[in-house]
């Protein structure tokens, strides 16, 4: 899939405000600073789409952006910035799980993690989150550029041995970087995959 027109829709805090329709949804999620900014530019091909803040946890809203007019890009507020506070914390918990949960339009979640971390207990535990509530879901492991090959296989290698512990089957996963572009067409093309789906059983 190439990607010929992007535009931002709206930005909102309330599920029920997303846009009417029921054009399928491929959102992102991740961390703070774990690169989500930088991640949908690249995808995108658009400099500026999604804001990218050497500050973490800026963004506080659920941002749609259309793409080529028949699929919606999803921006979710990064987790566990602990110095948004205990209220703030609670505020976006509310917004994420509101979206995830309620959201039918929603196709897949895609769960940024940083290609250069050990498995962080607040994704592995979101993860779980996800499998509980049965969240169709895929991994992006980002950064990759930061680590040699070696380095990052065994990386990677090791968060889906951890996973495995408690999952029969993986999540589909992709390694990506912002900086060469790695990742982007695989990433393109399983959404297009889903896409063809989707419309095959509408």
């Amino acid at each position: 899939m190439e990607i010929s027109n992007a535009e931002f829709v709206i930005s909102n805090t309330d599920v029920q405000k997303c846009p009417a329709g029921n054009l399928p949804e491929y959102a992102f999620i991740g961390r703070s600073n774990v690169g989500k900014s930088s991640l949908i530019n690249m995808l995108t091909g658009r400099k500026g789409l999604a804001m990218t803040s050497a500050t973490p946890g800026k963004t506080m809203l659920i941002n749609h952006f259309l793409i080529n007019k028949r699929w919606y890009l999803v921006d979710l507020p990064g987790y566990g910035y602990a110095k948004r506070g205990q209220k703030g914390q609670e505020q976006i918990q509310h917004i994420i799980q509101s979206y995830i949960l309620q959201r039918a339009q929603m196709t897949c979640l895609f769960v940024l993690i940083d290609s250069r971390l050990d498995p962080q207990p607040i994704d592995l535990a979101f993860i779980e989150w996800l499998g509980e509530n049965g969240v169709p879901f895929a991994l992006v492991f980002t950064k990759a550029d930061k680590l040699k090959g070696g380095k990052l296989k065994s990386n990677i290698a090791g968060y889906m041995r951890q996973l495995q512990e408690q999952w029969e089957e993986l999540p589909p996963y992709f390694v990506t970087s912002s900086e060469s572009k790695a990742g982007r067409q695989e990433l393109l093309d399983y959404i297009e995959q889903i896409n063809r789906d989707v419309t095959a059983h509408s």
